[in-house]
């Protein structure tokens, strides 16, 4: 699908059936779908793979067992502390089966579902073989790259408990905040720096980071990078970490888009997949719900109206902003989030999100990695996705780490050719129902209700500047000297003919 020309117009019509006679399952059809079988030997040649999918890259030392609890790792004493402090006793399976790895010092190519642990995969590695030593001034020893500024925020977060407890310091740099105090962050010093390429690709060009002293280097969600175009980046930063150091490589998906990095920067690489791409969203229930042209807002209105929080998607930033305020003018406590807000103003409304004050968050693709929020069973494709993967990212929001959620994307009698395509590829077998307004198979389904009318406290709009140099502007004919609905010339005749008044009778006087 093309984003940049999505319209109603672009799709072709399809029969109701369309998917494939998917029933009504409603889950991904993961049978016989696993990764595709590595050969063994040492000859190099890389496994065939199905269409689209990724090839991964033959290992030639066979890796450490995984492990059963976290007891079980070389780890510091520190960091078994705080995880058993956080409740922290068993691994997920990403991390029992690559943590023995990346102790060792192996490269690691990982695959998980999101909220599969991913995070602490690679995290838990980087701070325990960083411990114990200290970063000069712009010289970080460890760097995690990540494609947005959401997904660094929760990387940070995830490890800041952790680092604290083997006193290292942590650097976040992103765009959309001071270079100015990042800069000085890194002139302080430290160890582990989480960031998105753009920002630290100006910091090294002004000399304020140098990456000559990273041994161990993290790329979070690789393919995202390549699909938003930063791979020249990317590789350029990691031609500047040391050569022989340590690379992992870490996401949700992998794809041909990241064979490049493999392999030019992994080196006999330990290869872990717990789900193969296409089948990363097995937990979830996913609904394919018919709308009319003339009724997809309102029933979208109504399902934001349910009770519980729900994350909805809209293609562009200007719907977001004119959905978000619908919803507030209709009683539904709304958040909106996407590329033009200022990072400050993503954290509050995120926030607000997680905290529950806001219960809907509208947003466009920005949220669909990196955004990690408790007890969300409910994502929303307002706008359908632009490709499988994007599909397999934004339902990534629900059901984490085991919990169960949906997935409901809302399509239009002309787009259904196209999503029928779109779940084929994500070798997912949706429930698929037609749906209006008001019905009780859309309160079923989503939990659905009628939103009170009543705008959300604050939601007026903001009443407009003053203009530069004068008095607002209050309409025609309401200016100082000017009648009500008076026209300028006419005041003008009006106010000459009260001068030349004035004038005779200051004369008979």
């Amino acid at each position: 699908m093309n984003r940049s020309a999505r319209t109603n117009d672009r799709f072709s019509s399809n029969r109701r059936d369309g998917f494939g006679g998917a029933g009504r399952g409603g889950r991904s059809g993961s049978q016989g779908q696993g990764r595709p079988a590595t050969r063994s030997g040492g000859n190099g040649r890389r496994p065939s793979a199905v269409q689209g999918e990724f090839a991964p890259p033959a290992t030639l030392t066979p890796a450490l067992p995984a492990v059963a609890a976290f007891g079980e790792l070389d780890l510091p004493a520190e960091l078994l502390e705080t995880l058993t402090g956080l409740g922290m006793v068993e691994p997920f399976p990403i991390q029992a089966a690559t943590l023995p790895n990346s102790l060792a010092g192996r490269d690691v190519l990982g695959r998980g579902r999101t909220g599969s642990g991913k995070t602490l995969a690679f995290g838990l590695a980087l701070l325990a073989r960083t411990a114990g030593r200290r970063a000069e001034p712009r010289k970080p020893l460890a760097l995690v790259l990540v494609p947005t500024r959401e997904l660094a925020q929760q990387v940070t977060d995830a490890l800041t408990p952790y680092a604290r407890s083997l006193k290292l310091r942590l650097a976040t740099v992103v765009g959309g905040m001071s270079i100015g105090r990042q800069a000085g962050a890194l002139r302080s010093g430290a160890e582990v720096v989480v960031a998105t390429p753009g920002r630290l690709m100006d910091l090294v060009e002004r000399k304020d980071c140098r990456l000559d002293r990273v041994d161990i280097t993290v790329l979070d969600e690789a393919d995202q990078m390549a699909d938003m175009g930063f791979m020249p980046q990317v590789t350029a930063l990691l031609d500047l970490v040391r050569p022989d150091g340590q690379r992992m490589l870490f996401s949700a998906t992998l794809d041909r888009n990241i064979d490049l990095l493999v392999r030019r920067y992994l080196h006999d690489p330990v290869v872990h997949s717990v789900d193969p791409s296409a089948g990363a969203v097995t937990t979830m229930e996913h609904h394919v719900l018919y709308v009319h042209g003339t009724d997809k807002y309102a029933t979208a209105t109504e399902i934001a109206a349910r009770d519980g929080r729900v994350l909805m998607f809209l293609d562009t930033k200007h719907s977001v902003d004119q959905f978000t305020k619908h919803l507030l003018g209709s009683g539904v406590p709304a958040g909106a989030l996407h590329g033009g807000k200022s990072q400050p103003q993503r954290n509050r409304t995120l926030a607000q999100f997680k905290s529950g004050q806001v219960t809907v968050l509208v947003a466009t693709n920005v949220a669909a990695r990196g955004i990690h929020v408790d007890d969300l069973d409910l994502v929303v494709n307002v706008d359908p996705p632009a490709d499988h993967k994007d599909y397999l990212h934004r339902g990534g929001r629900t059901a984490r780490a085991g919990e169960s959620g949906s997935v409901v994307t809302l399509v239009l009698p002309n787009q259904r050719r196209d999503m029928t395509r779109l779940m084929s590829d994500a070798r997912i077998r949706p429930q698929v129902t037609q749906v209006r307004s008001g019905e009780a198979e859309l309160s079923r389904i989503t939990g659905a209700r009628t939103p009170s009318g009543v705008p959300v406290a604050g939601s007026a709009p903001v009443a407009e500047r003053p203009q530069r140099g004068g008095a607002p502007f209050r309409g025609m004919g309401t200016r100082p000297g000017r009648a009500g609905g008076e026209s300028r010339r006419s005041a003008e005749a009006r106010q000459t003919a009260e001068a030349r008044k004035a004038a005779r009778i200051r004369r008979g006087a």
